[in-house]
């Protein structure tokens, strides 16, 4: 038997990933000879993993933080959403190529439309984080023509150099800087994204005012690793609409899945995996 073709995520730190349990349930469902490993590694050791690819027989990559766009002078390509995000979270290895994707808003937005019955088109929005999962999920929102789409980040220079890049590629939205939280102007929006880390460890404060949130808005954290951070816990008490990135994370994967393997994705596995593993 032919040895077993290795897929992963390369990002750190990564011990809390889930993405092992979804795929590797999506192999053993569907009989592939194929194993999903986690490969925390430190910026310095990027080289030369990119380098012994071939030899340790890994056909797939997924990429988190830190390096979404770390990654890509390692690439022989990027695909049209990748380049347009400037961010890549799959790395489809051939025998001659590294190819560089991006699920991730794709993700998002199946998630958004197909299971939260969201549709962002006329919207506004209050987006806090301008860094790789945001830049993907700002142009995916781009593409369905919200009214309007405000960005903060603690970087300045991040948030604004983001509005500047969605401004040259879509008209008809308006896009703005906040300067604060307060000046995403919450009370009036839609929808808020949460596309930072705060609120992934315990003891960090909330980053929202629990009265700026108003009844009729959806609260969408990407934070996946807890059951409920701080902020969907005050957006609930206010009676909102409230949804972890969890969704996010499986439709990604079912992206990222059906890229490397050239076939549909047993979703309802992976979703009762990811589910699963986040109860342990």
């Amino acid at each position: 038997m032919s040895p077993s073709k290795i897929y992963g995520l390369i990002g750190y730190p990564i011990k809390h990933s889930l993405s092992p349990a979804m795929h590797n349930a999506a192999f053993s469902s569907l009989t592939l000879n194929a194993r999903y490993q986690l490969f925390p590694l430190k910026e310095d050791e990027l080289k030369e993993f990119f380098s012994n690819l071939k030899r340790n027989n890994i056909c797939g990559l997924n990429v988190t933080i830190p390096y979404k766009e770390t990654v890509i002078p390692f690439l022989h390509s990027l695909s049209q959403e990748a380049r347009l995000i400037g961010a890549v979270n799959t790395i489809k290895v051939s025998d001659t190529t590294l190819e560089g994707f991006n699920t991730d808003g794709e993700g998002f937005l199946r998630h958004l439309e197909q299971d939260l019955k969201f549709n962002p088109k006329g919207q506004t929005v209050s987006l806090i984080g301008a860094g790789g999962a945001a830049r993907a999920i700002a142009v995916y929102l781009a593409k369905k023509t919200p009214r309007g789409l405000t960005i903060y980040d603690i970087d300045k220079t991040k948030a604004l150099t983001l509005i500047n890049h969605l401004k040259e590629n879509f008209t008809g939205i308006e896009f703005k800087h906040a300067e604060s939280i307060e000046g995403l102007n919450i009370q009036n929006s839609n929808l808020l994204i949460n596309a930072t880390p705060m609120g992934m460890k315990e003891d960090d404060p909330c980053l929202v005012h629990k009265d700026s949130i108003p009844r009729d808005i959806l609260v969408y954290d990407l934070i996946y690793n807890r059951k409920v951070t701080k902020l969907l816990q005050i957006a609930k008490e206010k009676g909102a609409q409230v949804s972890s990135g969890l969704g996010m994370l499986l439709y990604q994967g079912v992206g990222a899945f059906e890229l490397w393997m050239a076939q549909k994705a047993p979703v309802e596995i992976m979703r009762k995996a990811l589910m699963e593993e986040l109860n342990k």
